[in-house]
């Protein structure tokens, strides 16, 4: 039986999940894929006890001559982007999750790749244990994808959940998240959307089969989502949830992460906790949805060894440095429905003032709501027909000279 050895940089969540899986499901993975993964070699800064070989050194696994995979499993750009250009270097297949990495540098590392003509695989960068690449680049070959989107961030959809079933505000959903470990010491890439924008780039790349740049990627975080957007949104049945969205117009790409209003009766607006869901519409296939654990150890290593066993089975590499870069639709000319939420006194005359400055911009109103008003200020709630994001960003710019508008949200 082939024998593939295998080293992982990183032994922290992911990569000690990792090697417990291919310790544990050995056996398994040998009658069912037809080879032995063996785990030569591990590396970490820290001391940490294993059944193989553990060092402090990564360059002691990428010059191993024993060693096909090696799995980066330290996340962030810098250092990993050095360990997997390196592994590259010397002909060793890559397996990684991160995410970060992969949209920042993924042309350079790519193209070295098929330079080498090695693998990397990174189905645990999207949706942890969630298969959704591999079925976008082998099962859905056949279809032209139109569409993916969904909720890719485990942190923001907790805490999100947590707003709207408990009627929490968004810094006691943040501190339960760190509490329950959904959420790091220092959250800002979670909740400023970096996180998501990164694995929107992955998925719109893997879905269209384009060279889809990061720095193009328009994206919003939850911060500014109080608890009064959570419940006006209700009234009118909607959650809200951060989605990432990639669409595809004849070959103009539009990839985005932002607070979305979901429709109750959508199957998104049940996804809660730190669970994703993923959406792909695609001809002929339709609508498929992918929904599962989006993080965690266990999860992601599932993912990881799935593309270590297909490497091992694989015979020939299919590059993203093959792909045609994509034109991207800037942000200013994306058409889309809007929430807009603002404070105003309670006085004859501002809605007037609102509406005009959103006519004159060629922007319609769906519906007004007035709230209820809190000393002398009404919050007034307006839903957006279609429309494009340029006209509206100038029409907010008007409002916020309306004389006596406080405060406006978008």
């Amino acid at each position: 039986m082939k024998e593939i050895k295998i080293g992982i940089i990183g032994l922290g969540t992911v990569g000690s999940a990792v090697a417990e899986l291919i310790r544990k499901n050995s056996a398994l993975i040998a009658e069912r894929a037809g080879v032995r993964l063996v785990v030569a070699k591990g590396c970490d800064v820290r001391k940490v006890r294993a059944s193989f070989p553990v060092t402090r050194d990564p360059y002691e696994i990428i010059n191993d001559p024993e060693i096909s995979i090696v799995v980066e499993a330290v996340g962030g750009e810098r250092p990993a982007l050095n360990y997997i250009l390196a592994s590259i270097e010397r002909g060793k297949h890559v397996v990684t999750p991160n995410k970060e990495v992969l949209a920042l540098q993924g042309g350079k590392i790519y193209q070295a790749a098929a330079r080498r003509g090695v693998f990397v695989k990174n189905e645990g960068a999207v949706g942890g244990g969630i298969p959704i690449l591999s079925p976008l680049s082998h099962d859905l070959l056949a279809n032209k994808i139109s569409e993916v989107y969904g909720i890719v961030n485990g942190t923001t959809n907790y805490i999100l959940s947590k707003m709207t079933e408990e009627g929490m505000e968004f810094s006691e959903a943040l501190k339960r998240a760190k509490e329950k470990g959904y959420a790091e010491a220092n959250p800002r890439k979670d909740i400023e959307g970096y996180d998501a924008s990164y694995k929107a780039a992955i998925l719109a790349a893997g879905a269209f089969r384009l060279q889809i740049p990061w720095d193009k990627v328009h994206f919003e975080g939850i911060s500014k989502i109080t608890q009064e957007d959570i419940k006006y949104a209700s009234e009118i049945g909607y959650v809200i949830k951060l989605l990432a969205v990639a669409k595809n117009h004849n070959g103009q790409v539009e990839v985005r992460v932002h607070p979305t209003l979901v429709p109750k009766e959508h199957p998104l607006a049940a996804v809660n906790g730190p669970m994703n869901a993923i959406y792909v519409k695609g001809e002929p296939v339709g609508e498929l949805m992918f929904y599962g654990q989006g993080a965690g150890g266990p999860a992601t290593a599932s993912a990881i060894v799935a593309d270590i066993i297909s490497i091992s089975k694989a015979t020939r590499a299919s590059h993203y440095s093959h792909w045609k870069a994509a034109r991207i639709r800037p942000i200013d000319e994306i058409e889309s429905r809007y929430y807009v939420r603002l404070t105003a006194p309670d006085r004859h005359g501002i809605l007037a003032g609102i509406s005009k400055a959103f006519a004159d911009e060629k922007v319609s109103i769906a519906a007004v709501m007035q709230k209820e008003t809190k000393g002398r200020q009404a919050t007034i709630v307006i839903i957006i027909h279609q429309a494009r994001e340029a006209n509206l960003r100038r029409a907010i710019r008007r409002i916020k000279r309306v004389d006596n508008v406080i405060r406006v949200g978008l």
